[in-house]
C-alpha cells in the first residue's frame, strides 16, 4: 500500500493509541506471568476470574472513553471547542461516581459473583481477595477512561501513549515487587494495579482541568451535561454488556471444564486481549476522524477514510495471526505452564491466529460508527450477534476449550455480517455538531 495524506492522518492518531491499548495486556501478561511464576496454576486461575469480572465492569463503563471521544470530536469539528471541553469535564465527573458506586455495589457480593463461575473453593477464595482490592481502584481506571476520551476527541493521542506506559510499567514493577519480593500473594498483584491505575487518573485530572481553565470551561459538574453524558451512554452500555456476556460466558463454560483448561482459556484470552487492543488502535483513529469529519459535515472524508481504515484493518489482522503463530511455541514457556496447560494452550492458539483478519475488519468498523455517533444500531447489532453466540457456545462446552474459542469465531463473523452491512447504507452519515 502506498503511503497517503490519508494514511498519515490515520497513523498519527492510531501509532500512539496502538502504543496505549497494546500496553496494559503486555503488563497484565506480565501479571500472569508473575503470578503464574510465583503462585501457581491455581492462583492463574484465580486471576483470570476475578479479571474477568474486573473487566466486565470496566468494560460496561467504556461508554465514558468511547462516548467522550465521539461528541468531543464532532464538536471540535464543528468549530464548539468550549462544549467540547464542557463534555469531557462531566464526563470525568460522571466517572468518579459510577466508580464510588461500583466500590458500594460490588465489594459485598464478590463472593456471590466469583461462585457464579465455580471455580474450586482455594480458587474462589483468591479471586474474591483480588477482586475487592481492586474494586479500590475503579474510580481511577474510570476517570482514566473519561480522560483519555477527552484527548482523543481532541485528536491527541499521544498524552494518553505516554500515561498509559507510564502507568502500567509502574504496576508491572510494583506487582513484581508485592508478590515475589515481598510474597503478599494474589493480594500484592491486586494492590499494584490500584497505585498505578490511581496515579495515572491523577494526571489525566491535571491535564484536563488546565485544558478546561484556558477555554474558561468550569471544573464543577453540570446537571444537564451529565445527564445528557448518562443518556447517550445508554446505548454504548447496551452494545458493551452484549460483549461482556459473550466473553463471561465462555469463561463459566471454560471453568467447569476443570482447573487446566480455566488456566489455558485464561491465558489464551490474554494474547487475544493483546492482539484485540493493536488492532483497535485503528478503531480509535476510526472514532476521532469519523467525529471530527461528520461535525464538519465531509461526508466524502469519512467514506473515504472508512475504506482506506478497513484496508489497514485487514492487512493488520493478517500480520498479527502470522506473529501468533510464529510465537506460538514459545508462548506457554513464558507462563511456566504446566504441560497440560501447555497442551491446551499450543491448541487454542490457532483459532486466536486464525480468526485475526476478520477481527481486523470489525474493530475498525466498530470505532467508525462509534464515532459517527450509530451507538443505537451497535445496541441493536450486540443483541442479535450474541444470540448467535450463545447456542455455539453451549453446543461448543461438550467438545472442550478449543470448540469453545471456535464459537467466539461465529460470533466474530456475526458481528462482521452486521458492521459490514451497515457501513454500506448512508443511515450512519449524520453531519454537523
Amino acid at each position: 500500500m502506498l503511503i497517503t495524506s490519508r494514511d498519515r492522518e490515520i497513523l498519527r492518531l492510531a501509532v500512539p493509541a496502538f502504543g496505549a491499548l497494546v500496553a496494559e495486556p503486555l503488563f497484565l501478561l506480565a501479571d500472569y506471568a508473575i503470578v503464574g511464576h510465583g503462585l501457581g496454576t491455581t492462583a492463574v486461575g484465580a486471576l483470570g476470574v476475578a479479571g474477568t469480572v474486573l473487566a466486565a465492569l470496566m468494560n460496561l463503563c467504556v461508554f465514558l472513553a468511547y462516548g467522550t471521544t465521539a461528541s468531543v470530536a464532532r464538536q471540535t469539528g464543528a468549530g464548539e471547542h468550549v462544549r467540547a471541553m464542557r463534555s469531557g469535564v462531566d464526563g470525568i465527573w460522571l466517572a468518579l461516581g459510577i466508580g464510588a458506586a461500583l466500590i458500594a455495589v460490588f465489594w459485598p457480593l464478590a463472593p456471590a459473583v466469583v461462585e457464579v463461575f465455580g471455580a474450586s473453593a482455594e480458587q474462589s477464595a483468591q479471586a474474591v481477595t483480588y477482586l475487592r482490592i481492586s474494586l479500590l481502584g475503579a474510580p481511577g481506571m474510570l476517570v482514566v477512561l473519561a480522560g483519555t476520551g477527552v484527548l482523543r476527541g481532541l485528536q491527541d493521542t499521544v498524552t494518553p501513549l505516554v500515561v498509559a506506559v507510564g502507568s502500567f510499567a509502574l504496576n508491572a514493577a510494583l506487582n513484581a515487587w508485592f508478590v515475589l519480593g515481598l510474597e503478599w500473594g494474589i493480594a500484592g498483584s491486586a494492590w499494584g494495579t490500584v497505585l498505578a491505575q490511581t496515579l495515572g487518573a491523577a494526571v489525566y485530572l491535571v491535564v484536563v482541568a488546565r485544558g478546561a481553565l484556558q477555554l474558561g470551561t468550569p471544573l464543577t459538574p453540570g446537571l444537564a451535561g451529565l445527564k445528557q453524558a448518562g443518556t447517550a451512554g445508554i446505548a454504548l452500555f447496551i452494545r458493551t454488556l452484549c460483549l461482556r456476556i459473550v466473553v463471561t460466558a465462555a469463561t463459566v463454560i471454560a471453568t467447569r471444564m476443570g482447573e487446566a483448561s480455566l488456566a489455558a482459556y485464561a491465558l489464551a484470552t490474554q494474547v487475544w486481549t493483546l492482539l484485540v487492543f493493536a488492532l483497535d488502535a485503528i478503531a480509535i483513529a476510526g472514532q476521532a476522524i469519523t467525529g471530527r469529519a461528520l461535525g464538519a459535515g465531509d461526508v466524502a472524508a469519512t467514506r473515504a477514510a472508512t475504506k482506506r481504515m478497513v484496508q489497514w484493518g485487514v492487512w493488520s489482522g493478517i500480520v498479527l495471526g502470522l506473529l501468533v503463530l510464529a510465537a506460538r511455541p514459545a508462548l506457554p514457556g513464558l507462563f511456566d505452564a504446566d504441560p497440560r496447560v501447555a497442551e491446551l494452550l499450543l491448541a487454542l492458539l490457532w483459532p486466536v491466529a486464525l480468526f485475526q483478519p476478520v477481527c481486523g475488519v470489525v474493530f475498525v468498523l466498530d470505532g467508525v460508527l462509534i464515532g459517527a455517533g450509530d451507538q443505537r444500531y451497535l445496541a441493536w447489532a450486540g443483541v442479535w450477534t450474541t444470540l448467535a453466540y450463545l447456542p455455539a457456545a453451549f453446543l461448543a462446552s461438550g467438545f472442550g476449550v478449543v470448540a469453545l474459542w471456535c464459537a467466539l469465531g461465529v460470533w466474530m463473523i456475526a458481528r462482521l455480517i452486521t458492521l459490514v452491512r451497515r457501513a454500506a447504507g448512508t443511515a450512519w452519515l449524520v453531519t454537523g455538531a
